[in-house]
């Protein structure tokens, strides 16, 4: 079975949090900010770090990298910055994707950023530390060939991984106050052959791991000659969900091609291009591949989509939640046809503490998400491998031993989860999922997703 080597580009508004990829209880109009807009507006507003004068700035090669590494920390103190400038400094596809706007909150978002340290210093690859608001990040810029920023990623410092299951269970037992674990080896039949697990069979909210269900209807589609990759979609009102970036941004009824709204549903977890695949492929064909691939596919029927979540927890709450809660599952389908289908988006409230988390989500066990990661690793597709490994969250495996890393994580007020497939050069692969919730309390993502990081790159060590 073929798949590409990883990328090492990385989308910067992702970069704004670990957590960027994982939102779910976030992109809302006038609602919940997102992961990455939230993140943003604590870094605009953390006092920035002082550089004093006994603090000697590293130095920064002349290279094509080092170049634009430069320019970037002088953006963040100018910012908003002209189109016509960033495309002298950023790769147009990249530029595309994260779009100017977008790319201008995340420099505003970094004022303040301090360069500390530079570990790897590569002519097109440069790694390193750095400091905003007392707390420590680390930080990756690729450039292209034509020295063009390709990828930028910023995420909080990961603490050192654990070195043994043991310690590494000690840890996950802080994370949250429910915890799930399971680092798998994908066998050459398809089969999650446990290697380490903790509740690895219990089902817990997956946030935008969701995701990975209509990937596979709509990879079905593909298979089956129905779709293509370059099949052109328009963003209708009804499936868009306004938003700063990504296809919610853009004006109704513009087209986009699977290939890229499949990128976004994954890369920043773009709920619009989520729904978008989620209505072309079928809402029964993703329940279908829920069926295949989860132990528990009757928590998931109906199957939501983003905006249906939303408006149940967002809307006049808790009348139309526990509206449609009281039902079966035709009742609950009706309720979405006749009920929720007609709500406004712009009636959405903001909701800053977890919400029906136990009840109203999407719902999977760890092993459920290594079912999905083999189900789509079984379909052998390069565009596949393309779309799930745009992005590694920061996990930062050694490429030559881990050439291929999948990500999708999810998240809402109470839920913080991250799931990972690696190959190794010799061919095995292995997946290995965290999933964490709080019924009571938002969980601190600034320091929970470094921990899950930290942790999720033990299981990869620990497992070979």
């Amino acid at each position: 079975m073929h798949l590409r080597p990883r990328t090492t580009r990385a989308l910067a508004l992702a970069a704004l949090a670990v957590a960027a990829p994982l939102t779910v209880g976030g992109t809302l109009p006038a609602a919940a900010a997102t992961v990455r807009q939230a993140t943003a507006q604590t870094a605009q507003t953390a006092p920035a770090a002082a550089v004093t004068a006994d603090t000697a700035a590293p130095e920064i090669p002349d290279s094509p990298a080092g170049r634009q590494l430069r320019w970037f920390l002088d953006a963040t103190t100018r910012a908003p910055l002209p189109a016509d400038e960033l495309g002298q400094h950023v790769n147009a596809d990249f530029l595309k994707e994260v779009t100017v706007d977008g790319l201008n909150r995340f420099l505003k978002g970094w004022a303040g950023i301090r360069l500390d340290e530079l570990t790897r210093t590569d002519p097109d690859f440069l790694v390193g530390t750095v400091t905003i608001g007392g707390r420590k990040s680390d930080i990756r810029l690729t450039v292209d060939a034509a020295g063009k920023i390709d990828g930028l990623l910023v995420t909080p410092s990961v603490p050192p991984a654990p070195t043994g299951w043991a310690q590494l269970d000690a840890r996950l037992r802080k994370v949250a106050p429910r915890t799930g674990f399971l680092a798998a080896e994908i066998d050459r039949q398809g089969r999650c052959e446990t290697v380490h697990g903790v509740g690895a069979d219990t089902a817990r909210p997956l946030g935008s791991i969701f995701k990975l269900y209509v990937l596979g209807a709509v990879a079905d589609r593909i298979h089956a000659g129905e779709l293509s990759w370059e099949t052109k979609l328009t963003v209708t009102p009804e499936v868009k969900i306004p938003d700063a970036d990504g296809l919610g941004a853009r004006p109704d009824n513009s087209t986009v091609t699977v290939r890229e709204a499949a990128k976004l549903m994954i890369s920043i977890s773009d709920n619009t291009a989520a729904d978008l695949l989620l209505k072309t492929a079928g809402r029964k064909a993703v329940e279908k591949k829920v069926r295949q691939w989860s132990g528990h596919a009757e928590r998931n029927l109906p199957f939501l989509t983003a905006r249906e979540l939303f408006l149940l927890k967002g809307v006049d709450y808790p009348r139309h939640a526990r509206a449609y809660l009281a039902r079966g599952t035709q009742g609950r389908r009706a309720y979405l046809r006749d009920v929720v289908a007609g709500l406004p988006l712009s009636k959405i409230k903001v909701w800053e503490r977890p919400r029906e988390i136990d009840t109203l989500e999407w719902f999977g066990s760890p092993r459920d998400v290594c079912r999905a990661y083999a189900g789509l690793l079984k379909q052998n597709d390069d565009r596949l491998d393309e779309v799930l490994s745009a992005n590694d969250a920061g996990l930062g495996l050694d490429p030559a031993a881990w050439p291929t890393v999948w990500y999708k994580g999810g998240s809402e007020s109470g839920v913080l989860d991250m799931a990972f497939l690696g190959r190794t050069a010799e061919g095995k692969t292995y997946v290995v999922t965290t999933l964490a919730s709080d019924t009571r309390a938002p969980l601190d993502e600034g320091a929970v997703a470094p921990e899950i990081i930290s942790l999720s790159r033990g299981g990869f060590g620990l497992v070979k």
